[in-house]
């Protein structure tokens, strides 16, 4: 998929426009306008006005439009200059609905790699404009979080539209975001992927993962070349209704002796973009930020930049994150054991992944493979619910009922003089810290359950076992090693008087009043 202008004033410009960044004058200033397109037609005319008060970044800097709606940034032979999106204003969208508001400036284009990145770009024009459209954008809104789809090749893209994208297609969204590990290495399934994606039909942002890097890359610099031909800026921000969102690339590339290696990290130019940016965003606001990888529980981070960061994400009175990589879901109430100085506690979410355990595990009926999480959850999506200041998440199992939210593990049989001391296990896969989580038969009275500490899901076990036991003869790709479950409970069943067949349910209610359910019936003789 080449990067095709979405500016079409541009290219008419660039013979006026001003001489090349020479080595002695690496800046040079970039001008243009954000308009508002009446016509649609990608071009601004004449009677088209601009729009004040729009921001407008080169990635370092942020500066505001005048009111006639102009803007000047400096730009040196790397640079991409983008919108960042108001509220009450969409974007260009293209025919894959993915969101165009960039401009790419590199003149000499990308270096050769493995997987190509962006094309010679020529001089600055002399102009660089950005259409905007004006929507009607509620207080009231949902998005939908992919983590780690990550195919290997086009049998797994395949997966991913009858896994989810065929149950998602037509859903009432505002957006989606996939949070990184789009890929799996393979650059050259971009467009197959984009375009299995599109179907679900509503805008798609990306956050970069580390498997969406281009590992020919000697540095950090160049490893998003091919992200950047693809989707534009590997790090961004918009406002959509009365939320924020800021799109974070914390996958840093580098060289260590004879190895090349990722680790987490963000640039100095990144991270003061994020100081920059968040300078016009009112205190009021819901501030959401998406990354890869996750801000604990995961590969260290390059210090101090991630201090930089939680103190600037502290600055908020209203703050949130998400993340994907580990292949589990958690929420993490991020505190100061984590680094957190917050007057409150961080809510951190690592978002279930779309491929689960990497594609892996038995395929069903369909020929697709269960891939179920290694902390035993399923794989899925979440479904974020916004109102202004507010949120509630919603997980979403693929290709299962929206109740699914509970597995409770327990014998088929119990031998009623066994059944008091008799446990059984309860994995609430979207449960968060400090969560009520109770249990009850036949309607009894509800009774607590306990959290357990350092297992595995007994079932996510099971069928690691039972691979483990086949050893290496598996017609299919084995799972990964179990995960300490985060989410997991247990209680003995108690007393039972008489022999006969039983029903348990389990009630997880979270501390922001959502409740989870989940039955399964036992027989005791």
């Amino acid at each position: 998929m080449q990067n095709t202008p979405i500016l079409l004033s541009i290219s008419l410009l660039i013979a006026v426009a001003g001489p090349a960044c020479s080595a002695a004058s690496p800046f040079q200033d970039a001008t243009g306008t954000v308009y508002l397109d009446a016509n649609k037609n990608r071009v601004r005319d004449a009677d088209e006005q601009g729009i004040e008060g729009v921001r407008v970044s080169n990635g370092r800097e942020v500066v505001v439009t005048s009111a006639s709606g102009q803007y000047t940034l400096p730009v040196d032979d790397d640079t991409i200059l983008f919108v960042i999106k108001p509220s009450g204003y969409r974007t260009v969208i293209d025919d894959l609905n993915i969101p165009r508001s960039y401009y790419i400036h590199k003149p000499n284009g990308s270096p050769k790699l493995d997987f190509p990145g962006v094309a010679p770009t020529g001089p600055l024009p002399a102009t660089v404009d950005f259409p905007l459209y004006q929507v009607t954008e509620p207080t009231a809104f949902d998005v939908v979080f992919f983590g780690d789809p990550q195919p290997r090749d086009q049998k797994e893209i395949d997966y991913i539209a009858h896994d989810v994208i065929e149950e998602l297609t037509g859903i009432d969204a505002a957006f989606g975001v996939t949070l990184g590990d789009i890929l799996f290495d393979d650059l050259s399934l971009f467009d197959s992927f984009n375009r299995t994606l599109s179907h679900i039909g509503i805008p798609w942002y990306n956050v970069i993962g580390n498997h969406d890097i281009n590992f020919a890359s000697e540095n950090d610099e160049l490893s998003d070349e091919t992200y950047e031909r693809v989707y534009g800026p590997p790090y961004f921000s918009f406002d959509y209704g009365p939320v924020h969102f800021i799109a974070v690339d914390d996958v840093h590339w580098l060289r260590e002796g004879n190895k090349k290696l990722y680790r987490s990290g963000l640039s100095e130019e990144q991270l003061t973009f994020i100081e920059n940016d968040l300078k016009h965003v009112p205190q009021d606001r819901l501030v959401v930020a998406m990354m890869h990888i996750p801000l604990v529980k995961s590969t260290p981070w390059i210090e101090p930049r991630r201090e930089r960061l939680l103190r600037l994400l502290e600055s908020r009175e209203h703050c949130i994150s998400l993340a994907g990589h580990t292949h589990h879901h958690e929420h993490v109430l991020m505190n100061a054991q984590d680094g957190w100085k917050g007057a409150r506690p961080h809510h951190h979410i690592i978002n279930v992944t779309v491929s689960g355990a990497w594609w892996s595990g038995k395929p069903d009926e369909h020929g697709v493979p269960h891939t179920m999480c290694a902390d035993g959850t399923p794989n899925g999506y979440t479904i974020m619910h916004f109102d202004g200041q507010k949120y509630l998440l919603d997980y979403k199992a693929a290709r299962r009922g929206a109740d699914e939210q509970i597995r409770i593990t327990a014998p088929e049989v119990v031998a009623l003089a066994d059944a008091s001391k008799t446990e059984f296990r309860a994995n609430a896969f979207n449960a968060i810290p400090g969560a009520t989580v109770e249990f009850r038969l036949d309607n009894e009275a509800w009774r607590p359950m306990t959290k357990t500490e350092n297992e595995t899901d007994p079932i996510f076990q099971t069928l690691f076992n039972e691979e483990k036991a086949l050893k290496d003869d598996l017609p299919w790709r084995k799972l990964a090693s179990p995960l300490v479950c985060p989410h997991l409970w247990k209680a003995a069943l108690g007393e039972i008087s008489q022999a006969g067949s039983y029903h348990i349910q389990v009630k997880v209610t979270n501390p922001n009043g959502q409740v989870l359910e989940g039955d399964r019936v036992i027989r005791v003789e």
